[in-house]
């Protein structure tokens, strides 16, 4: 396996110093040796990987230097448009490395969102004509692929791809933390807004741990899936597929479960949503300030007046609260107001190292649910 200190020094000796990109499991290891070692501005965790490679275009527009932009397979279908339409050799002809972890990779067990994404991770690739290769897990043959790719982009201003596999990184903690001081558990928390919800209503889960661990409550309680769309994949979506749920199913109200790191990624849902004005949509973020399933890289949920931004595009009501006292409090009043309503709910990092995944297959998921939905 390749030392994270290894790799990040090596791209530095072949100019390659800027990165910005969203984290990734398979990635996890070198992206927390970039928070801890570089600075902020020099590893810039973006909203989403479109959006990460129009931070790495801008600064090779002022510095004619070479960006690194890191992500999860999932994050390609967010970079096809800036690939295709800005850095591609017939519009700009804008070099940048991309650093694509290889989940749900052919032969290898992964969970269901990923299974697809993986069989054509390589396939996009070659469709966008994006050269590329598998980082070899020996830090000699590596260090020979990262200077071959630095040579190709050099010469001919093109994208360059490093795909990497599970295990490629020895481990690596993150040291540099931030204590938010907040007490209240993602988990509890989501206990608590679950069994305030009504017989019809009806919950879209985000991808993460948020879905697992609503799905364990119900579990654990006893209680059926079928109120539950558990988004497994399509990071940023949930509040939209809410959305779509609301606006037809007006009898019922709709509750999205989101995090703060999916809120962001796609923030302009917000303002739709509320353009629509669905009086019976909720929209709970859990906002911890960090990607936590994927090795707790920072965002900057809990450096934004979320509910400003709210109530700045229209959403009738907002609330915020930090403890179980006020997370009660607040139900009492989102259960009986007009929406759309956001509910932000901060709470600390961190979920139970036994939590549990689905036991219900997507399909099965999405049939119990839309039989809820017509009963």
């Amino acid at each position: 396996m390749l030392r994270p200190q290894f790799f990040i020094k090596t791209l530095k000796d072949n100019g390659i110093d800027f990165f910005a990109g969203v984290p990734d499991s398979l990635l996890k290891n070198i992206c927390a040796y970039m928070t801890d070692t570089l600075p902020r501005e020099q590893n810039i965790i973006a909203a989403n990987e479109g959006g990460a490679v129009g931070i790495a275009a801008g600064y090779h527009l002022a510095t004619g230097r070479i960006a690194c932009v890191y992500m999860q397979n999932s994050g390609e279908g967010n970079i096809i448009n800036p690939l295709a339409s800005l850095t591609d050799k017939e519009v700009y002809n804008i070099p940048v490395l991309l650093l694509i972890g290889w989940r749900g990779k052919p032969g290898e067990h992964d969970e269901p969102q990923h299974i697809k994404q993986g069989k054509i991770t390589t396939g996009l690739l070659n469709t966008l004509g994006v050269d590329y290769t598998v980082l070899n897990k020996d830090e000699n043959k590596a260090k020979a692929q990262i200077e071959h790719a630095v040579r190709h982009m050099t010469r001919t201003n093109e994208v360059y791809a490093l795909v990497i596999e599970k295990d490629t990184f020895e481990a690596y903690a993150l040291e540099n933390t931030k204590d938010s001081l907040l007490t209240l558990s993602r988990e509890e928390a989501i206990k608590t807004v679950a069994s305030h919800m009504g017989d019809k209503d009806v919950a879209v889960s985000t991808t993460g741990m948020i879905s697992r661990e609503l799905f364990e409550h119900r579990t654990s309680m006893g209680e059926s899936h079928e109120r539950d769309f558990l988004t497994v994949g399509s990071m940023g979506h949930a509040s939209q597929i809410a959305l779509g749920i609301a606006l037809e199913k007006k009898d019922r109200k709709i509750w999205c479960f989101d995090g703060d790191g999916a809120t962001i990624m796609h923030m302009g849902n917000m303002a739709i949503t509320a353009s629509l004005a669905p009086r019976n949509y909720i929209h709970v973020v859990f906002n911890n300030g960090a990607h936590d399933s994927v090795g707790g890289q920072p965002t900057v949920g809990l450096d934004m007046d979320l509910c400003a931004a709210a109530r700045s595009v229209g959403y009738m009501q907002t609330f915020s609260v930090r403890t179980a006292e006020e997370l009660l409090a607040a139900l009492d009043k989102v259960t009986t107001a007009e929406g759309p309503v956001l509910l932000q709910v901060c709470v600390r990092k961190g979920n139970r190292k036994d939590l549990g995944r689905p036991t219900t297959t997507p399909i099965q998921n999405k049939e119990a649910l839309m039989a809820f939905l017509n009963r």
